[in-house]
């Protein structure tokens, strides 16, 4: 019998709380033309964190009113990875914007690639991604995200205005 090829998953697919983003957005976008502001890796589990900009704004009558009268833009999320293994990391994170790929594998695992600019970040996970620390701004002309940020979570919310400094381990899935 011929073993059928894995299809390439649909990340969204693949999170296991993705009804938070599925209030925000009628057809979540896909980890392409992201801007990868970050990643980081925890031993526990062994896990990998992407922080990333969406490629799509949510649509009007699906974001909150505050989120309209600042005039944001953007919307900005932590992707975790869990169970990392092979992970290979080749130059610096890039400044244009990067396409994530996804590659199923078999036992429910799947392959993670990032190669952009001079930049690669590649590993194998689980197959059951977590979202969190969802939130919303407006992009500054540089491009920074160093600005008053409103998030989704109601904990984030009380603990946090902006993103905090890479020190407050609690802000990290």
């Amino acid at each position: 019998m011929e073993e059928l090829p894995l299809m390439a998953p649909r990340w969204i697919d693949l999170v296991r709380n993705s009804d938070v983003l599925g209030t925000l957005y009628s057809d979540v976008p896909p980890l392409e033309s992201v801007r990868l502001r970050s990643f980081q890796l925890d031993w526990r589990g062994p896990t990998l964190t992407l922080r990333v900009d969406l490629p799509a704004y949510p649509a009007p009558d699906r974001v909150p009113p505050e989120w309209s009268e600042r005039g944001h833009d953007t919307l900005q999320l932590q992707v975790q990875f869990a169970a990392v293994e092979d992970l290979t990391v080749r130059g610096w994170i890039p400044t244009v914007p990067v396409n994530i790929s996804l590659a199923a594998l078999p036992y429910r695992r799947i392959l993670v690639r990032i190669a952009e600019a001079g930049f690669k970040l590649s590993f194998t996970s689980s197959d059951s991604l977590t979202v969190g620390h969802i939130s919303s701004y407006r992009m500054t002309e540089t491009g920074s995200d160093d600005v008053p940020h409103a998030f989704v979570s109601r904990l984030d919310t009380r603990l946090f205005t902006s993103l905090p400094g890479t020190y407050e381990s609690s802000f990290f899935l």
